[in-house]
């Protein structure tokens, strides 16, 4: 059984989950995106793919949310804020995934991740001043991880390049959402763990142990990258997404 786990495969898995996090923990997005991808071009089915990634996210996220902290990277305010209505958005979207097909609302909101793309990184080359942002905080992180359970990710790419592109702080933007991920990530599990059960464990712990590797790597980097070229890297990270993922749904 060991050696029938632990193949060429198993360290597949583990190299994607290292990328995955590495880009997540440093930009704030695309773990979900990425992993959820390779899954369904390998054959998984859309809700399995989704249950399997978020089982691999609860101890990814938990990791970077730990490191994130060590390094000073979390707003206190924007982590309660941001919370309880994503824990909740989550839990519906598991939901709806497992009961309803949830690839009919993908390119609505490839279209809305494609606009703020563009939003963040033209304003990478405009002196904006960084502000607090404080409003429709709660539609935002409901929405952002009702979408990430059914679309197996989008909580990085809605919610952080949102903040982002409002003149939020990058680091604390990155780490504070972040940090509600993986909250946001058990709450979708549950669901999915109640409703669908859990199976392609090779897949969870390959995943899973690649992004623990990555996690304080990524958070370390987020203090590290100058401000302009890390809000051109989100910016053509979520275009990039969103094209794929309107090139998918069209083709």
């Amino acid at each position: 059984m060991t050696a029938e786990f632990f193949t060429a495969e198993f360290g597949y898995y583990v190299l994607a989950g290292f990328a995955a996090q590495m880009i997540d923990g440093a930009l704030g997005m695309a773990y979900g995106v990425t992993a959820t991808s390779i899954l369904i071009g390998a054959g998984v089915p859309p809700a399995a793919a989704s249950a399997t990634v978020h089982a691999a996210e609860c101890v990814t996220t938990g990791a970077s949310a730990l490191s994130h902290h060590a390094f000073g990277n979390i707003s206190r305010t924007l982590f309660k804020r941001l919370l309880l209505p994503g824990v909740i958005g989550a839990a519906i979207g598991a939901y709806i995934l497992s009961s309803l097909p949830g690839d009919k609302l993908k390119p609505y909101i490839a279209g809305y991740l494609l606009f703020m793309g563009l939003v963040i990184v033209l304003k990478a080359f405009r002196q904006i001043p960084s502000k607090e942002v404080s409003s429709h905080l709660g539609p935002l992180a409901f929405f952002g991880a009702m979408v990430d359970a059914i679309g197996g990710g989008g909580w990085g790419p809605i919610v952080a390049s949102n903040l982002i592109a409002r003149g939020n702080s990058i680091r604390e933007t990155i780490g504070s959402v972040n940090a509600v991920e993986f909250f946001v990530t058990l709450s979708s599990s549950i669901v999915f763990f109640l409703t669908l059960g859990l199976t392609n464990w090779q897949i969870i712990v390959g995943l899973a142990l690649g992004g623990l590797i990555a996690a304080p790597i990524g958070a370390w980097a987020t203090r590290k990258i100058p401000h302009r070229p890390a809000m051109v890297l989100v910016g053509l990270l979520v275009m990039g997404l969103s094209i794929r993922t309107l090139y998918r749904t069209f083709q």
